[in-house]
């Protein structure tokens, strides 16, 4: 296991350092700070020695039969590839991020609107998490980052994660370019992992914005255009009733 500790506190990183000296088979990438999910992502990547990579949310929990799960899978697979599995919540329904269409500027006007309501739009969603969940791995658009593996030389030749992202879309952006390369992305429906969903500690205006920059970063890099500029506006409306939200929600002073 290879931890990339993104800037915890010097508490927390003494006693992972303990934990790596007990452990022969933990190393920990310390030292470089907060960087952001992708690049912590390519961190890690470039210590690898194995053929596989299982790139890990750190509030993702595994089932001990997960990973073998998951490689038996792996083994039915080709070449090139991507594979996830079916993200929970701890009461066990599934969460919106684990299996999506990709992220279109159609899809995301239907997100941010609330389109889908409507009957001409139920085609048009993102999130797939209320769709029959298969009784066997398929092929799906995109999958969470919170965790999914892959071979590592896949990854190495898509240049890993784009490191232009701080915090979310980075998955989305990974995603999409897989599928332009032609690299199948697939959905293992029998292999389960609860995810907390982050940290209390973390101010959520801060994260709301940081999702925010990376979806104006992705379009702006993959679909510019005309459709650019009312995407962005949507965009923006979202993260301002996002914020607006979070500040009505917080208890006042007294």
């Amino acid at each position: 296991m290879i931890l990339v500790n993104n800037g915890n506190p010097d508490s927390v990183a003494a006693a992972l350092t303990r934990m790596s000296a007990a452990e022969p088979r933990l190393k920990i990438v310390s030292g470089h700070g907060n960087v952001g999910f992708a690049r912590g992502c390519n961190i890690g990547a470039a210590e690898s020695k194995g053929r596989y990579l299982l790139l890990l949310n750190p509030d993702c929990r595994l089932t001990a039969a997960a990973i073998p799960a998951l490689l038996t899978e792996a083994s039915k697979l080709g070449d090139d590839w991507l594979l996830g599995c079916r993200l929970t919540d701890a009461a066990g329904s599934e969460q919106r991020a684990t299996r999506r269409a990709l992220l279109t500027p159609r899809t995301a006007l239907v997100e941010a609107l609330r389109l889908d309501i409507f009957a001409p739009f139920r085609r048009c969603r993102l999130n797939l998490h209320r769709e029959p969940l298969p009784d066997r791995t398929v092929r799906v658009p995109v999958i969470s980052g919170a965790c999914m593996m892959l071979p590592t030389s896949t990854y190495r030749s898509m240049g890993g994660m784009d490191e232009g992202y701080f915090l979310h879309v980075d998955d989305l952006d990974f995603c999409l370019r897989l599928h332009r390369a032609e690299i199948p992305v697939y959905f293992a429906t029998h292999v389960t992992a609860v995810h907390h969903g982050g940290t209390s500690r973390a101010n959520p205006v801060k994260v709301e914005w940081y999702k925010t920059r990376g979806f104006l970063r992705y379009f702006r890099r993959h679909f510019f255009g005309p459709w650019l500029l009312p995407v962005a506006v949507a965009t923006l409306i979202r993260f301002g009733l996002k914020a607006a939200s979070i500040a009505m929600r917080r208890p006042r002073r007294t």
